[in-house]
């Protein structure tokens, strides 16, 4: 199918890109990678007036690596990511996730601030900006601001940007010490969305017990979870701690778990915790070899 007509913008910087935004109001969307864009306008599952393009702003794309934190562009390309070494090593699980992000033509063209933008519950890098507590960075004609992850997610494709206001940049937390990170999901096929994933960051004391514990979860609900109660109950354990255990308790709160051709809500929540356990199993396998 063919998309409904629009009027296309490619602006050049930033300061530009918002002025378009705050003048056309709300007949305007953002493209980005058009990874999810596109197929919805081709489908005529949405409609707008106007698409502003920022894939050809500069100042949108790249990676700097900072003392505590790594920053992300907006419009960096999920492949750009997945071949980041240095990346790899300060936010495992950023470069983790990124395999399992569809198809290699797909993270050619996808972007990391396109991911969260878009705020698809069954995405893999809001999970992670869930979990590791990101922030992200907004603009507008009235300047700048930041917004946390847990702020940032709001619901179903919706996030806390106003109708004039760009998404930046990303910027991942770095955690030092022995730690561990892993990421689990299932799907019909690779390269599907994800019918239930968690991703798992964890960190050992000098006693061997987990002193730090992050869970976030994807396709579990209207927008990426954070476990908390599994987190608090991993705190203080041991690494032989009963994983199928923190893997229930990751998914018993939760609700408004979809139901759906590819799977019931009981079925999301069976699959949701397996992952659970078997990527907190491979964190804490990694952070004691470390």
């Amino acid at each position: 199918m063919k998309p409904p007509a629009f009027e296309y913008h490619a602006p050049a910087s930033i300061d530009e890109a918002v002025t378009l935004l705050a003048g056309l109001g709300d007949g305007a969307k953002v493209l980005a990678g058009g990874q999810s864009l596109v197929p919805l306008l081709s489908l005529r599952l949405a409609y707008f007036d106007h698409l502003v393009d920022v894939g050809r702003i500069a100042e949108l794309r790249g990676i700097r690596n900072e003392p505590e934190s790594v920053l992300v562009g907006a419009a960096t390309v999920d492949a750009e990511i997945e071949r980041d070494g240095e990346l790899a090593k300060r936010v495992p699980l950023l470069a983790r996730v990124t395999p399992f992000i569809g198809h290699f033509q797909i993270r050619n063209r996808g972007t990391v601030g396109g991911s969260i933008a878009h705020a698809d519950p069954a995405a893999e890098y809001p999970a992670v900006a869930r979990a590791l507590d990101a922030e992200m960075e907004v603009a507008s004609p009235n300047g700048r601001r930041r917004v946390t992850a847990r702020e940032f997610f709001r619901g179903f494709w919706t996030t806390a940007l106003e109708r004039d206001e760009l998404l930046v940049s990303v910027r991942f937390p770095v955690w030092h010490g022995r730690c561990g990170f892993g990421v689990r999901e299932f799907a019909r096929r690779h390269g599907d969305f994800a019918i239930a994933g968690a991703v798992v960051a964890v960190q050992l004391g000098a006693d061997d017990r987990i002193e730090r514990c992050a869970i976030g979860l994807f396709g579990l609900g209207s927008s990426p979870v954070r476990a908390t109660a599994a987190e608090e109950a991993a705190l203080g354990a041991a690494p032989d701690l009963a994983t199928g255990e923190i893997g229930r308790l990751a998914v018993t709160p939760l609700g408004d778990v979809p139901s759906d051709l590819h799977g019931s809500a009981r079925y999301r929540r069976r699959v949701g915790a397996a992952m659970v356990e078997r990527a907190l199993n491979d964190a804490i396998g990694e952070a004691t070899r470390g």
